[in-house]
């Protein structure tokens, strides 16, 4: 291949990004490897018949290569088309999950394969944002109006609604992500503070007595409409809507939390949540989260060294390769170290985001956005499990966890938005 081939083929490509997918890659394996390795074992053999995650892992990256290769050489306009098909693919994936899918973990969301397996949850991420964007970008889309609105939601919340039936509670929230991206296309900002406020109001529930949360409410309120009492006279309005909301918080706390926690979740996703807040004592309901501090904190300021990791090496941390891939890191390479690695993980996200605003058209925006979203969801929650400040909701780290579906899946979201911006040129709306 000549020079001129060379540049024709890599040309429009964002190299900052492309650099920080492989350097996370190669941080994931590195780290799937400390994980996993022992005095003895035949590396070379483990890699040739696949028998460790480290080895598999490598194969999957290799079929992840193949992928984006195939992605880069493809059109772009064909992303664009392929929006709803994609995500009718998706949800056809999901139902047939319920039909023939396989219990992993206590989690029915696997289909096998050829005597692979794969999770559709994860691949049905990339067809939710590729039909965001398509329908945000559509010229009968008007997002300023409530149908619009309500379409978009139901696009990523049909497939959270069907993941929540395979028992995998931490992949359906991640579908909650495109709400930062419909919020870039003109969700008013009022709903997502309704959203937090609505989160605050559960913690405060489960931390705080329901009766004198009451006494609270009702106080705060007083002091309200004691302060607001000139611009109450002047309009009664004003009176009903505080009323209201001390109404709606009141009858939240007392009635709607404890119905969902008694009703709804399940009893283990219940001491979850007990554990992420302090208030379950069982020492095998908190050990995950117990072992994984301490193998954090172990690290020190430099961590242990690569290799070196006492926690790891003697398996006292479950699921080290996967959901607590950042026990090692920590570990091994301390609070320095792992600063670090978040570095890069934000260095990715300012990119993408970078990436997203320079866009000509708002299908290539949306999707851009959708994945710093997705990344950032999945970035936030799963450093917040491994320290204890969210409940272990099996949420991997992106490119860097094991598993074949993440990381093709991730992959994927990449390299399809690397191909839009390489062809940003061509004006799509």
């Amino acid at each position: 291949m000549n020079r001129r081939s060379q540049t024709k083929l890599t040309q429009g490509i964002d190299w900052p990004i492309f650099g920080l997918y492989f350097a996370l890659v190669f941080i994931g394996l590195m780290a799937i490897f400390a994980a996993e390795y022992r005095e003895g074992d035949n590396i070379m053999q483990n890699i040739l018949h696949l028998q460790k995650n480290y080895a598999r892992q490598l194969m999957w990256f290799g079929v992840s290569i193949v992928l984006a290769s195939i992605i880069w050489l493809t059109d772009s306009k064909f992303f664009t088309a392929m929006g709803n098909l994609a995500y009718a693919f998706g949800i056809i994936l999901l139902l047939l999950v319920l039909a023939i899918g396989k219990d992993v973990k206590g989690s029915h969301s696997w289909l096998t394969i050829g005597g692979f397996q794969f999770q559709p949850a994860e691949l049905t991420k990339l067809c939710a944002n590729l039909a965001l964007a398509k329908y945000l970008s559509s010229l009968e889309t008007d997002f300023n109006k409530l149908r619009s609105r309500l379409i978009a939601a139901a696009i990523v919340l049909i497939p959270a609604a069907i993941i929540i039936l395979q028992d995998e509670t931490g992949l359906a929230l991640v579908y909650f992500s495109f709400f930062l991206v419909m919020y870039r296309e003109g969700l008013p900002g009022i709903l997502l503070v309704i959203a937090f406020s609505g989160i605050v109001l559960v913690l405060s529930a489960l931390l705080v007595d329901k009766n004198i949360l009451f006494i609270i409410f009702t106080a705060i309120t007083a002091l309200v409409v004691y302060f607001m009492r000139r611009e109450i006279k002047r309009k009664r309005s004003r009176l009903a809507m505080i009323l209201g909301v001390w109404l709606f918080c009141s009858a939240f706390v007392m009635f709607v939390v404890p119905f969902i926690f008694t009703k709804v979740l399940k009893d283990y996703q219940v001491r979850r949540i007990e554990v992420m807040l302090g208030k379950e004592n069982d020492p095998k309901a908190t050990y995950n989260t117990r072992q994984s501090m301490i193998a954090i904190g172990s690290g020190g300021l430099f961590g242990k060294g690569y290799l070196k990791g006492t926690q790891t090496r003697f398996d006292f941390v479950p699921e080290q390769s996967t959901d607590f891939i950042f026990c090692t890191i920590g570990e091994d390479f301390g609070f320095v170290g792992s600063v670090i690695f978040i570095g890069i993980f934000l260095a990715l996200l300012l990119r993408i985001i970078f990436v997203a605003e320079r866009q000509r058209s708002t299908f290539s925006r949306v999707y851009a956005y959708g994945v710093a979203s997705i990344i950032f969801f999945h970035l936030s929650i799963n450093i917040c499990m491994t320290i204890g400040l969210a409940p272990v909701i099996g949420i991997p780290l992106p490119l860097v966890s094991y598993g074949g579906s993440s990381l093709m899946t991730f992959t994927m979201l990449i390299f399809i938005m690397l191909r839009l911006d390489a062809d940003r040129q061509m004006v799509l709306r």
